[in-house]
C-alpha cells in the first residue's frame, strides 16, 4: 500500500442516485462512500469528487439542482471538486495534474455508472500508472435494455480485476 492514496468519488450527484430509476443498492452504495470519505479523511488523504456535467440547459448543467453532489455526502472545504463532461475523469479535467501535484500513487475509486465513468476512469487510471483500486461495494449503475444492474456490477467487478484494478470491499480499504 502507497502512502500517497487519494480518494476520487464519481458522480455521486442527486440527479443519478434520485432518479427515477434508482441505483442498484442505493443506500449501500452511499453508506460505503461515506465511510470511505470518513476513512480518507482520518488518514489525511486528498479526496476528490467528480461531477458529470451536461451542457446548457440539461437536467446535470452546470448549477442545476440534478448536477449537484447529493446532499447525503459529507462534503468540506478541503475536497477538490471538479467537473467533466466524458466518462473518463481526466479528459479535459485538471484531475491528473492534480494527482501529479499531491504525488499520489494509489487511487482509490468509488461511485457512479459503473459501466460508463467507473469503467473508464479505472482503465485510464491504470494506463496512467496509477495503483488502482476499485471498491467492490462503493459502486453502481442502473439496469440497461439487456443486463440487470447487479450482473453488471459483478461483470465489471470481474473484468476490471487483474488487468486494471485491485478489487476491494470497503472494509478492506485503508489509506
Amino acid at each position: 500500500m502507497s502512502d500517497a492514496s487519494a480518494l476520487l468519488v464519481i458522480d455521486m450527484q442527486a440527479g443519478l442516485l434520485h432518479a427515477p430509476q434508482p441505483p442498484h443498492q442505493k443506500d449501500e452504495l452511499i453508506a460505503n462512500t461515506i465511510r470511505l470519505i470518513h476513512a480518507a479523511r482520518a488518514a489525511q488523504k486528498p479526496i476528490f469528487f467528480a461531477r458529470h456535467t451536461g451542457p446548457e440547459g440539461s437536467p446535470i448543467a452546470v448549477g442545476s439542482r440534478f448536477w449537484q453532489l447529493a446532499d447525503e455526502l459529507p462534503l468540506e472545504a478541503g475536497d477538490r471538486y471538479f467537473n467533466k463532461t466524458r466518462p473518463n475523469c481526466f479528459l479535459n479535467t485538471p484531475l491528473l495534474a492534480e494527482l501529479q501535484q499531491a504525488q499520489v500513487k494509489r487511487l482509490v475509486i468509488a461511485g457512479m455508472k459503473t459501466d460508463y465513468c467507473v469503467d473508464t476512469t479505472c482503465r485510464a487510471a491504470a494506463d496512467l500508472g496509477f495503483e488502482v483500486v476499485l471498491v467492490s461495494d462503493a459502486h453502481s449503475t442502473t439496469d440497461n435494455a439487456v443486463l440487470g444492474a447487479a450482473q453488471i456490477v459483478a461483470h465489471h467487478n470481474a473484468t476490471l480485476a487483474g488487468p486494471f484494478v485491485t478489487l476491494l470491499a470497503t472494509d478492506q480499504v485503508s489509506f
